[in-house]
């Protein structure tokens, strides 16, 4: 056990040695630990403990905590991406090359802010996972759902601790951008029926996902091209991550579209499994796009 702890006091100091001294000290940036201890925590929870749990009892009703929660997060999300454009985006940055400004300017500061955010945000999002554990909608704890958000903390986290600011931070100018639009469909289809009529929109989210990880892949994958001071590991980081929900995202849309044509035609020969996919859930309620599996 001693030579364990040595190991990861060794390994938390030479990231500190490596990483922007301006997140030092800031909550949960000081190891990776922590924050890998909280995803798998999360993992647990919703695939073992929460479902073992409710098991015997009958799933909550929480028509109103749902609505509150969404307009939460679209308003964080508009937060988020209004300081993103603050912090670069909307003047100074460069589409084409972004290095990292490691200076303690107003605006670089401002940036670091919205990074640590950002990560911040995706930890209020297991709360999208333990919404459907809390209503016993288990079928749509997918494997593929659990590994986007449980994973994604983490991902980030190495992204606030070494390049907070700079050619990267694009990923989150558009995730927090179709977040908003996603939360509002989620609170707006937790309203109740009364308001689908609003909804007709919802056939394009689908592709706002996909058109998302598309521009994300083509931003970061650029800089192998051109010669820019920016981690090349970053780089490669940030566009795997693209590439990798691209194919997942595109998988499971396919599996939903078939689930669908089964159900519409022969819906005797549908498993019940094809029947889960057939109405994928957002956290309040039934959707097909998709989103609560990657976005």
């Amino acid at each position: 056990m001693a030579l364990i702890m040595k190991y990861i006091d060794s390994i938390s100091r030479y990231i500190d040695s490596h990483s922007d001294s301006r997140t030092k000290g800031w909550p949960m940036m000081s190891s990776p630990f922590p924050t890998l201890a909280v995803c798998l925590t999360y993992v647990y929870l919703v695939k073992v403990l929460g479902p073992r749990l409710m098991e015997n009892r009958k799933p909550l009703h929480l028509q109103n905590t749902l609505v509150m929660y969404n307009a939460i997060q679209v308003v964080f999300s508009a937060w988020l991406f209004y300081e993103c454009l603050m912090g670069g985006w909307w003047g100074s940055y460069s589409f084409r090359c972004q290095p990292v400004d490691y200076t303690d300017s107003p605006t670089s500061r401002r940036m670091v802010h919205a990074c640590w955010w950002y990560y911040f945000s995706k930890f209020t999002e297991f709360m999208d996972t333990i919404f459907f554990v809390l209503r016993k909608k288990t079928s749509q704890v997918t494997t593929l759902h659990v590994i986007h958000h449980g994973c994604m903390p983490m991902s980030v986290w190495f992204g606030v601790k070494f390049t907070p600011g700079g050619h990267s931070t694009f990923f989150g100018l558009l995730n927090t951008f179709v977040h908003i639009v996603m939360y509002t469909y989620y609170m707006f289809s937790a309203m109740g029926p009364q308001y689908q009529k609003y909804l007709w929109w919802k056939k394009y989210l689908t592709t706002l996902q996909m058109v998302q990880f598309i521009l994300i892949m083509v931003h970061a994958f650029q800089l192998l091209f051109i010669d820019c001071n920016y981690p090349k590991a970053f780089v490669w980081w940030i566009g795997m991550h693209a590439v990798m929900f691209f194919f997942l995202f595109n998988e499971f849309y396919k599996a939903a579209y078939r689930s669908r044509m089964m159900v519409s035609l022969r819906p005797e020969m549908a498993p019940p499994s094809q029947l889960a996919l057939s109405h994928i859930s957002g956290p309040n309620g039934p959707f097909i796009t998709g989103r609560d599996q990657i976005g």
